[in-house]
């Protein structure tokens, strides 16, 4: 008996067995998320803490809290299942998706909504695309194993199904609906024609844009060509118009002032420093004058407590996340400013998940004050807030 990996026209047949593996995958990324997470901490609180203020040592930062626990059996445990979860989470999808490649890249892409297509086989891969396995994705997002080949773009979306274990909503999406509601209800006299997506891989995040503003037309950019394939024909096949183009978001060919909103999710940290403020001083140029740069990522160092810093701070070390550490340490308020932005245009949130508690409850939550804690940022069934930040452009 088979079944579709998802309700779009590039879902792909998994059997029982697929579904059995990855429903156990799954369930293992909770478990370290949410159990081994909290034994840590718990052996962190009650033992390693107390040991070293006794000691008259004090732990000041995330290096130190990482430094203390290396040695310690609980964080041994933790990264070690942690890091072969990860590894899981692209081996029991990787089946599925070599089993289909031949007829997912012959599927023909709908054409019942005006959405493109625009790849540059010219373009000159970043070294923080192509130099290791981001996430420990084999192969990372850019590789192609035969013409026209779009299947690592497949992973990626069956990847992030196992990977989020529900917590991104049903149809992956929620951080785009967050983000781009919130400008939606927070900003109801803004109505942006022209939205630019950022790093948007197969477009989770890009959709939920053009559904917010359906009046719009929205573009979304990334270097690597397979996962571009496949979210157009992903995007296509929903019905929902989005223009895709390959293109390196630090150097952009776009006109000036060309855009009312530019957006991206989780991309900052993965780019280098010279790069990331490349890609601002980009932003800038191509929003238009009363246009707004809002950015889905991790909240920054300054803002949360120090034992949040070391655990988001893992994935620097054991993920494939080399910049992730460094992007943190930065005064985000300064990064745009740097970039061109007034700082006084300066704005963030910590929203609750909007696909989850619905427009009314999600607009009642834009009144309170921004909250940094365990749930921010973090996946966590309890009820993970998303950050964002932004500036508007005078």
């Amino acid at each position: 008996m088979h079944h579709q990996s998802h309700e779009h026209g590039m879902a792909i047949p998994l059997t029982q067995e697929d579904r059995a593996r990855r429903a156990f995958v799954s369930s293992l990324r909770s478990h370290v998320l949410q159990q081994m997470s909290a034994g840590l901490r718990q052996h962190f609180d009650s033992t390693v803490a107390e040991e070293n203020t006794k000691r008259g040592k004090r732990l000041e930062t995330p290096e130190d809290i990482h430094r203390s626990l290396l040695d310690a059996f609980p964080f041994k445990a933790y990264s070690s299942v942690r890091t072969s979860a990860q590894e899981m989470v692209f081996d029991v999808v990787s089946d599925a998706v070599d089993r289909n490649r031949d007829s997912l890249n012959d599927r023909p892409t709908v054409d019942s909504c005006s959405g493109t297509l625009t790849l540059d086989p010219h373009l000159e891969l970043p070294k923080n695309v192509t130099g290791f396995d981001v996430h420990l994705a084999p192969g990372a997002y850019h590789a192609e194993y035969q013409p026209e080949d779009l299947c690592a773009g497949a992973v990626y979306d069956n990847s992030i199904d196992v990977f989020a274990f529900g917590q991104f909503g049903k149809e992956l999406n929620d951080i785009g609906s967050t983000l781009a509601n919130y400008i939606r209800l927070a900003y109801s006299d803004f109505n942006p024609q022209q939205i630019l997506d950022c790093g948007c891989t197969v477009g989770h995040n890009t959709l939920p844009w053009a559904t917010a503003f359906p009046d719009a037309e929205v573009t979304a950019i990334d270097v690597a060509a397979p996962v571009l394939r496949y979210g157009h024909a992903r995007a296509q096949s929903l019905g929902i118009p989005v223009h895709f183009k390959q293109m390196d978001a630090s150097d952009m060919a776009f006109d000036d002032e060309q855009f009312d909103v530019v957006f991206s999710s989780m991309f900052l940290h993965e780019l280098p420093p010279k790069d990331l403020a490349a890609y601002l001083r980009e932003a800038y140029r191509v929003l238009k004058p009363g246009g707004v740069l809002w950015q889905m990522e991790l909240p920054p160092m300054n803002a949360m407590p120090v034992y949040e810093n070391f655990y988001m701070n893992w994935d620097t070390y054991y993920n494939n996340e080399p910049y992730y550490g460094t992007f943190r340490k930065q005064n985000y308020r300064e990064l745009l400013s740097n970039a061109g932005f007034d700082e006084d245009n300066f704005i963030e949130a910590t929203l609750p998940r909007y696909t989850f508690v619905g427009d009314a409850a999600f607009k009642s939550a834009l009144t309170g004050s921004n909250t940094f804690d365990s749930l921010t940022g973090r996946m966590d069934p309890k009820g993970t807030r998303w950050y964002g930040f932004g500036a508007w452009k005078e």
